[in-house]
């Protein structure tokens, strides 16, 4: 059994050529390309997939070679995982694998009898050995090629970095020397992951956030890291889509995403390394400006101007002042993606996910404040800290103060977040209970937030025209009811947050 450690990096085929002329490839040690055909096995019921198991045939010279590979999830594009390697004699032979709990489930009768192949790969690889400083040596490989499955195929364009020996930290600096030219991004689906969604003729979806793994009594860092490589998957998963611009979705999860990360790091402030944040917020600023600027623009066309358009769709002055909004919204959705495709993105993904993979985070020392040793310590005086906050800023909003009613609802998302963080501490139904609360509560005053800030967005596009002025004044009519049955129902939700009370850990 060997052990892999990569870092795997898609890359636009349309960068393909400047890749190839990367200064740092003229370095290398050796060069080196191959043609490579695979074809992957499994039962019709996905046995092995399910197990998070892939076998594969690889054409080696005049015969072909079987690969296993277990547990291939990616921690921010990087995975380590064994594999085992063995001659293909017309027949599957999985003696070799001294993994009990693999091997049992290849030879089990069903499956080895079910085997069948599902989808192929074809592409050529190119290879440079990189030796940038003494004790490291990285490959550089370059696939270029196709995936196909039941006549359907899907484009290979990806670069995978494997450490031959050195640190992953030096891993991430070659990565890092690598994005800064070109536009490369963690990428967390594998090859195989990608044969069985096109075998399989899976859509790709927008992905939603989901929960971290954290325990109560471990490091308060090692929950940081937990949380916020989930972010960056949450981010990883979203940002293809993004790239197209067909569905707004994908950049609305991207600014989730982006906003739970930063929400996480004011949450571990208190422990995190003294220069962490700094490293990371400026660029995490710049990444929520540009998506904000589009998600903002979708919501105002589709929540606030889609349903007066709509109902008074016979009025020119409404659809003049709809299709400007339009062009506007194309138009920063088009910046939008011009600023995930640049290699400023993909060197900030890379930085993140070095810092979380560097000795600091992934072994902490002790802390030295012990009333805060496990996480289940740090979370009860972090939340009751927050909660605190959100109570104070409960006191202070009044229903005819906009601010203030804005700096609530950031205190609210901060403290669902948080909430949302330690779920897995929390009773179960205690927990939805009061995250679904606290949406609520978000939601109503995002609803607000958004009426207040709409009319100044439409008079810059409505300019000095006077039928579009009129359109502006026509719109902000027809929501006047339901802006008046949201600030009618303000001092009823003040009162809910008063008397919020949070779930006790468990």
């Amino acid at each position: 059994m060997s052990t892999q450690i990569a870092l795997k990096l898609g890359l636009p085929e349309s960068a393909q050529a400047l890749f190839l002329r990367h200064p740092l490839l003229r370095r290398a040690a050796s060069r080196h390309v191959e043609s490579l055909v695979s074809i992957y096995y499994d039962t019709r019921r996905l046995d092995l997939h399910r197990q998070a198991i892939t076998l594969r045939l690889r054409k080696h010279g005049g015969g072909w070679l079987q690969t296993v590979k277990h547990n291939v999830d990616s921690e921010a594009g990087l995975t380590t995982r064994p594999e085992w390697d063995a001659p293909y004699l017309n027949h599957f032979d999985f003696s070799a694998i001294d993994a009990e709990a693999v091997r049992r489930l290849l030879e089990k009768p069903k499956v080895t009898q079910g085997l069948t192949a599902l989808f192929e790969t074809s592409f050529r690889r190119i290879t440079w050995r990189l030796q940038p400083a003494p004790g490291t040596t990285v490959l550089v490989m370059l696939d270029r090629g196709w995936i196909a499955s039941n006549g359907r195929r899907a484009p290979i364009s990806e670069v995978e970095l494997e450490l031959v020996s050195g640190s992953k930290a030096q891993l991430y600096e070659v990565a890092s020397d690598l994005a800064a030219r070109v536009p490369l991004t963690p990428e967390l689906v594998s090859k195989a992951e990608r044969g069985y969604r096109l075998a399989a003729g899976t859509r790709p979806l927008p992905v939603r956030a989901t929960a971290a793994p954290i325990a109560a009594d471990a490091h308060p860092l090692i929950a940081f890291r937990a949380i916020a490589l989930n972010c960056l998957a949450h981010l990883h998963h979203n940002h293809a889509g993004a790239l197209l611009g067909d569905d707004p979705e994908y950049v609305h999860q991207m600014r989730v995403a982006t906003r739970r990360l930063r929400a996480a790091m004011r949450m571990f402030a208190p422990v995190l390394p003294a220069d962490f944040a700094e490293q990371l917020v400026p660029p995490l600023r710049d990444l929520m400006a540009a998506l904000g600027r589009t998600r903002d623009l979708d919501v105002l066309l589709s929540e606030i101007v889609g349903p007066v358009s709509a109902a008074l769709a016979d009025d020119p002055r409404i659809s003049a002042l709809a299709g400007i909004l339009t062009d506007r919204l194309y138009a920063t959705r088009g910046e939008t993606e011009a600023f995930l495709a640049r290699p400023g993105y993909g060197k900030l993904m890379l930085l993140a996910a070095s810092l979380l993979h560097g000795e600091e985070l992934a072994e902490p020392a002790p802390l030295a404040d012990e009333r805060c040793a496990t996480l289940h310590e740090f979370a009860q005086r972090r939340l009751r800290k927050l909660q605190e906050r959100t109570h104070h800023l409960a006191e202070l909003a009044r229903t005819d103060d906009p601010p203030s009613l804005h700096a609530l609802r950031i205190a609210i998302k901060r403290l669902r977040y948080a909430l949302e963080f330690f779920g897995p501490l929390l009773p179960k139904r205690s927990f939805a209970a009061a995250a679904k609360r606290l949406a609520t509560l978000q939601d109503k005053l995002g609803q607000l937030n958004d009426l207040a800030n709409a009319g100044a967005v439409l008079m810059v596009c409505a300019g000095t025209d006077p039928n579009l002025r009129e359109a502006v004044a026509l719109i902000g009519g027809w929501h006047g009811p339901r802006h008046a049955a949201l600030l009618g129902a303000v001092p009823e939700q003040l009162d809910i947050v008063r008397k919020l009370r949070l779930p006790k850990l468990k």
